[in-house]
C-alpha cells in the first residue's frame, strides 16, 4: 500500500506572526487572505473521498486552516499536535530564559519551559501516527498540522538526526508530501 501524505503547514496566526508559542490565537488577516490564494491556486486534492479522510492538528489555527483550504470536517487528531511548550505557552520567544532557551535548542532530551514536551519525544509522536498511517490509508491522505509537526515528520521519515529538526525552515502554509510504503518514506519535492 502506498500513502501520498500531504502536510500542510497552518497559515499565519498572532502568535506565530510575533514569534510567540502558540496558545491558541486565531489566524492573522495575512494568514487567511494567503490560505484563500493558496486555494485558489488548486495545490490540494479536494475531492469528497480526500476530504473526508483528512485530519489536523487539534490547535484553533490548523482548523481554521484546513476549513479555508477547504477541509471543514478535518478530523482531530492529538498525535499531530505541535510541540507542547509547557510554561512557554503565549509567550514570545525573546521572553524565554537565556539557558533555559540555550538547553531546548541545543538538547533533544530537554522540556521547553522546564515542563514541556521534549524533542524526542515529539518526534517519536509524530513518527509513530504517520507509520501507523502508512499501514493502514492508502491514497492521497492532507494534513493540516504546526510547522513543528512538518519538522518533526521529516526528521523521522528521512532519518535525520535530531539536531537536524532545527535547521528544517517551515514557513506557513508550506505544502510538504511523503509517500510512504514499505515502512520507507520518500520526500516528495515539487
Amino acid at each position: 500500500m502506498t500513502i501520498r501524505v500531504i502536510l500542510v503547514s497552518a497559515a499565519e496566526s498572532e502568535a506565530s506572526a510575533t514569534a510567540a508559542f502558540d496558545d491558541g490565537t486565531p489566524l492573522t488577516e495575512r494568514g487567511r487572505a494567503a490560505a484563500d490564494r493558496l486555494r485558489a491556486d488548486g495545490v490540494l486534492p479536494t475531492e469528497e473521498n480526500v476530504r473526508a479522510r483528512a485530519r489536523r492538528a487539534p490547535s484553533p489555527r490548523c482548523h481554521e486552516t484546513a476549513t479555508l483550504l477547504g477541509h471543514p470536517g478535518a478530523l482531530a487528531q492529538p498525535a499531530l499536535a505541535g510541540q507542547d511548550p509547557g510554561s512557554w505557552r503565549g509567550r514570545p520567544l525573546d521572553a524565554a530564559e537565556p539557558a533555559a532557551l540555550s538547553a531546548w535548542l541545543s538538547d533533544p532530551s530537554a522540556r521547553p519551559g522546564g515542563d514541556g514536551e521534549p524533542l524526542t519525544a515529539l518526534v517519536r509522536r509524530v513518527g509513530t501516527h504517520l507509520d501507523h498511517l502508512a499501514d493502514t490509508t492508502t491514497g492521497p491522505l492532507p494534513l493540516f498540522v504546526e510547522p513543528d509537526t512538518v519538522r518533526a515528520a521529516l526528521v523521522h521519515a528521512l532519518g535525520l538526526p535530531l539536531p537536524a529538526y532545527w535547521r528544517l525552515d517551515v514557513r506557513p502554509l508550506a505544502v510538504t508530501t511523503l509517500v510512504g510504503h514499505g515502512g520507507r518514506w520518500n520526500l516528495v519535492l515539487s
